[in-house]
């Protein structure tokens, strides 16, 4: 894969390319990258991430703020059009950008740039690249969540993190639900992880990112509870939860609504076919991640 990229830039002064010996994952990748760099700012982008054209500088721009030590775009799905799955992840990646990253971002702290398109400051990547290394969990190096913990680690530095809505990042994302499930398994056990180490961070941040906090783990136990109860009902007195079920769908509906309304596409309005997925597959992985 290197190759063809290696055959165009090779002569432009521009351009360096870090060979490593072998593959040694991507926090280590980036760790060599960054140490090598000169720039006042480093740009990471997934290799599976076309990035617009103005990207740069609008992220740029936004660094100039000395007070912010990392900024990322919206992500949208690449490859949208391809199954019923991608669609629901690409409606999934705006939700997650639009409203729970951008409502993070008012109040100066987006919990997790994500990697396929996030900018940071190299003066800050500095002084947190020993931590960002060493991270152990149980005794292990860490491999997994390397977004979120250096996110987090930028937070603790005293940082703020900012989201750009119009800075578009389009990424390849699992169009089978085997990769899909395989991909929010490692979400899920960052989410976490670092969601233990940011709890220290919550008395120094605004108010509300306490409350996102507490209802991002709340909600999830909430609903997981409210099933377990509505099959419990089913298999031991034979009737049918309607209120459960009921409830469900209205919220899925409301919530698909305001999407719908605020994008000003009604495809989101599709995005309900998503809360079947959540409550039999993914709150069980998350069940299992913890």
């Amino acid at each position: 894969f290197v190759g063809p990229v290696h055959n165009i830039y090779a002569n432009d002064a521009r351009v360096s390319f870090i060979l490593l010996p072998k593959n040694v994952g991507k926090r280590k990748a980036q760790i060599a990258a960054i140490r090598r760099s000169s720039g006042d700012l480093v740009l990471n982008v997934d290799s599976d991430t076309i990035i617009a054209a103005d990207v740069v500088t609008k992220l740029a721009l936004t660094m100039r703020n000395p007070e912010i030590g990392a900024a990322m775009g919206q992500l949208i799905a690449s490859n949208r059009s391809d199954t019923w799955l991608t669609r629901l992840i690409d409606m999934e990646y705006w939700l997650a950008c639009n409203e729970e990253r951008a409502a993070q971002a008012r109040f100066g702290a987006v919990m997790c740039c994500c990697g396929p398109c996030a900018m940071y400051r190299r003066s800050a990547l500095l002084l947190l690249l020993d931590q960002y290394e060493a991270q152990f969990f149980r005794g292990k190096p860490s491999d997994f969540g390397e977004d979120r913990h250096l996110t987090i680690l930028m937070l603790k530095a005293g940082f703020r993190t900012e989201y750009l809505p119009d800075a578009i990042a389009a990424t390849v994302v699992p169009d089978r639900l085997g990769p899909y499930l395989r991909q929010q398994l490692r979400w899920a056990r960052s989410t976490f992880r670092d969601t233990f180490l940011a709890l220290r961070l919550l008395p120094r941040l605004d108010g509300y990112l306490t409350l996102d906090v507490i209802g991002q783990n709340l909600g999830p136990l909430l609903l997981a509870l409210s099933t377990l109860t509505a099959l419990a009902q089913l298999a031991f007195t034979a009737t049918v939860p309607w209120w459960t079920g009921l409830t469900i769908a209205a919220m899925t509906m409301v919530r698909c609504s305001v999407a719908a309304s605020r994008a000003r596409q009604l495809r989101f309005l599709g995005f309900s076919f998503h809360t079947p997925i959540n409550v039999f597959l993914l709150l069980p992985l998350k069940a299992y991640a913890l």
